[in-house]
C-alpha cells in the first residue's frame, strides 16, 4: 500500500476571511511528507514569498511528524510553517506538548489556517473528528496562556489538546510564539520567528483538538515496527549524552561544559565564559529543584518521552514558578543578561510563557535593552518588569521590545546586535565554536542552533570531533547536520535524538526502518539524505524569492572583535560562507 493510498489521511483547511472550513484529501505530492517537510513544502507553494507576513497571503501550517503518536520513543513533535514576520523569510518551528498526537490520531497530516477575517474580533477554532469549527471568542483576549490553558481545561475537558497565543501574539510581536499544552497542562512553545504574531493577525486566540473517535495510527508492519522501536529506544538509554546528561540535568547541563570551552556569550558576547556559572549551573539548577517541595527533576514535554530533560522548577515554598526550563533561557539570562539569581530567571521564564514572547529573542531583546541602557545589566526584576507590564499591555515600549533584538538596537542606535536575518543569535559564540557560526549565518531560519547543531562534534564530540576554534570542516559539519536536520524535523522526533543517531550506526538506521515499517515503504539512508536535501532547497528558494540574497548569510560584523578567553575572531570569507549552498 503506498502512503498516497492510505486511509484516513485528510488535511484541514480554516478559511479567516470567510470563516469557512473545509476537509481535503492529501495530495500525492505531500503524502510523503510529514513535520517540517510538510509545512515548508505547503507554505513555498501556497505563501507569496514576498508577501507581507502579517496580511492575508500568509498561512500559518501546522503539521505533525511522519511517527508522531506512534510508539517510537520521543515522537511527539508538532511543526509550525509560516513566512516570519521576524525574519521576512520561510519558519518552521518545532513543539513538543499534547497537540502533535491527538492531530495525529484525529487522522490530520496537516491543518492549514488562511486568510484574515474582516470583522475586527476574536476566534477560536475546535478541531475533532469531523474537522473544524470556528468560533468568535474574545473571553481571552488580552489574557495569559496560563489562565487560558486551565480555563479552557475546567470548562472543554483536560484532555484536549490546546495551542495559544498570549497578548504578544494579540499585538502581532515579531517575537511572539504559539503556546502548546503539556501533559501537565504546563506549556511548551512554537518559539521562534513570530509564530504568535501570524496566528494573531488572523484573529485566532486559541485552538482545541479533541482525539475523541479518530481513526488512530495504523502502522503496516507492527512486528517490524517493534523491533526497531525497540533498537531505537536502547539507543537513547545507552548514549551518555540522551541517557544520563540530559536526564539527569536537563539541557542546562551545557553552561559548565560551554564556559570551559570558552563559548559563553556573556554580556551581549563580550566575553566567552561567565563570572558565576556555579549559580546558574545545570547541576546547580538539579540541586535547587531536588531540595525543594513539589519540584521534579526529570520530566518529559510529551508522551513517550524517554530522555526526560525538561523539569518543573518550584519556589523554596512548593510554589509552581516554571517548567521546561532551558538551557537557552538560562544562558540569555543568566550569561548575556548578567543576571544571578535563577529564582529571579525562572520568574523571566515563566512570564515569557505567559505573555507568549519566544524565550530565547526575549532573553537577547532583554541583552539589546542593557546594552541600549533601558535597564542595568544583571537586573531580572527590570527584565520581569519589562515583559510583565510593558509587553503585557503593548505600551511603545513594549512593543519596540516586543520586535525583537533587532528592533530594539535599531531603535536605540546601536550596532552591538547580536541577530542573523534579524533573529537573535542563541547561546553558543560562533567565534570560539566556528561551526555554529556557519549554521546561524546560512539556516533559511535565521540564526537557530536547532537547524544543525554543531555543537554536538565541536564540544560534545559526538558524531566525531571537529576542532571549535579552527575553519576546517566547519561548513560541510554545517551543511550535513542541516541536511540530516530537516529531514529529523519531518519525522516527529525530538531534535535530541541526533546525539544516538550519530554515534551508534543501528540508531540511524532504526529511524528509516520504523518508517518503513509505519508506511510499508522501503526507504534507505540515501532517501532520507535526499529528504532533507530537497527541505533545506525549498526553503532557501522560497528566502531568495522573498529577497534574501546571500547577503544575509552573514554575522555581525561585531563578531570581528577577539572574544576572550581565546581571543576568538569569526574569520570566514564570504565565498567560504556561500560554499554551504553547493549540494
Amino acid at each position: 500500500m503506498g502512503m498516497e493510498e492510505r486511509m484516513g489521511d485528510k488535511i484541514i483547511r480554516i478559511n479567516m476571511s470567510n470563516l469557512t472550513t473545509a476537509v481535503e484529501a492529501v495530495p500525492a505530492e505531500l503524502a510523503g511528507l510529514g513535520g517540517r517537510g510538510l509545512t515548508s513544502t505547503v507554505v513555498a507553494k501556497e505563501v507569496p514569498p514576498n508577501c507581507d507576513a502579517l496580511g492575508k497571503y500568509n498561512k500559518l501550517v501546522f503539521s505533525p511528524g511522519l511517527l508522531t503518536a506512534t510508539a517510537a520513543a520521543n515522537s511527539g513533535r508538532l511543526s509550525a510553517g509560516f513566512k516570519s514576520p521576524l525574519t521576512g523569510g520561510i519558519k518552521e518551528s518545532n513543539a513538543g506538548g499534547t497537540a502533535a498526537q491527538k492531530l495525529e490520531r484525529l487522522g490530520i497530516k496537516a491543518v492549514i489556517i488562511e486568510g484574515m477575517p474582516e470583522k475586527d474580533t476574536w476566534y477560536a477554532i475546535h478541531i475533532d473528528n469531523n474537522g473544524a469549527t470556528i468560533k468568535e471568542d474574545v473571553e481571552y483576549i488580552g489574557k495569559g496562556n496560563y489562565e487560558l490553558m486551565k480555563s479552557v481545561g475546567e470548562k472543554m475537558g483536560e484532555k484536549l489538546g490546546v495551542l495559544s497565543i498570549g497578548p504578544a501574539g494579540e499585538f502581532k510581536m515579531a517575537a511572539a510564539n504559539i503556546s502548546v499544552k503539556d501533559p501537565d497542562g504546563n506549556i511548551r512553545s512554537h518559539g521562534r520567528g513570530g509564530a504568535g504574531a501570524v496566528m494573531g493577525s488572523k484573529k485566532v486566540k486559541y485552538i482545541t483538538i479533541d482525539e475523541t473517535g479518530g481513526p488512530g495510527v495504523t502502522i503496516a508492519d507492527p512486528e517490524k515496527f517493534k523491533t526497531h522501536a525497540r533498537i531505537f529506544a536502547k539507543a537513547m538509554l545507552d548514549h551518555p549524552v540522551t541517557g544520563q546528561g540530559l536526564p539527569t540535568y536537563g539541557t542546562d547541563v551545557l553552561i559548565n561544559i560551554l564556559n570551559e570551552a570558552g563559548g559563553l556569550p556573556t554580556k551581549n558576547f563580550r566575553f566567552g565564559t561567565v563570572d558565576h556559572p556555579e549559580k546558574i549551573c545545570g547541576e546547580t539548577v538539579h540541586d535547587t529543584i531536588a531540595s525543594r517541595p513539589g519540584g521534579v527533576t526529570a520530566h518529559g514535554c510529551h508522551a513517550g518521552c524517554i530522555i526526560k530533560c525538561s523539569q518543573i522548577y518550584t519556589d523554596k515554598d512548593g510554589k509552581y514558578i516554571t517548567s521546561g526550563f532551558e538551557y537557552e533561557t538560562i544562558w540569555g539570562f543568566g550569561c548575556a543578561c548578567n543576571i544571578e539569581d535563577l529564582d529571579d530567571i525562572a520568574k523571566n521564564d515563566w512570564v515569557m510563557d505567559d505573555v507568549g514572547v519566544d524565550s530565547i529573542e526575549g532573553a537577547v531583546l532583554m541583552s539589546v535593552a542593557m546594552e541600549a541602557g533601558i535597564i542595568p545589566w544583571g537586573d531580572g526584576k527590570a527584565t520581569y518588569r519589562l515583559f510583565d507590564e510593558d509587553m503585557r499591555k503593548g505600551t511603545p515600549l513594549g512593543r519596540i521590545l516586543g520586535n525583537g533584538a533587532g528592533s530594539v538596537g535599531k531603535t536605540y542606535g546601536l550596532t552591538r546586535i547580536p541577530v542573523v536575518k534579524n533573529q537573535g543569535i542563541p547561546a553558543y559564540d560562533p567565534r570560539s565554536v566556528k561551526g555554529i557560526g556557519i549554521t546561524y549565518a546560512t539556516s533559511t531560519m535565521g540564526a537557530d542552533h536547532t537547524a544543525g547543531y554543531t555543537i554536538a562534534t565541536n564540544i560534545l564530540k559526538v558524531g566525531g570531533f571537529v576542532d571549535p576554534l579552527t575553519k576546517d570542516g566547519q561548513v560541510e559539519l554545517s551543511r550535513n547536520l542541516q541536511i540530516a536536520t530537516a529531514a529529523v524535523d519531518s519525522t516527529g522526533f525530538c531534535i535530541f535524538v541526533a546525539f544516538p543517531a550519530l554515534d551508534i550506526p543501528e540508531c540511524f538506521t532504526a529511524i528509516y526502518e520504523m518508517l518503513n515499517a509505519r508506511y510499508g515503504l522501503s526507504l534507505t539512508a540515501d532517501d532520507v539524505v535526499a529528504l532533507g536535501k530537497s527541505i533545506l532547497k525549498t526553503e532557501h528558494a522560497f528566502n531568495i524569492a522573498a529577497g534574501m540574497t546571500n547577503k544575509a548569510d552573514r554575522l555581525p560584523e561585531f563578531f570581528e572583535e577577539p572574544i576572550p578567553p581565546h581571543n576568538a575572531v569569526w574569520d570566514f570569507s564570504d565565498a567560504e560562507i556561500d560554499e554551504f549552498w553547493n549540494f
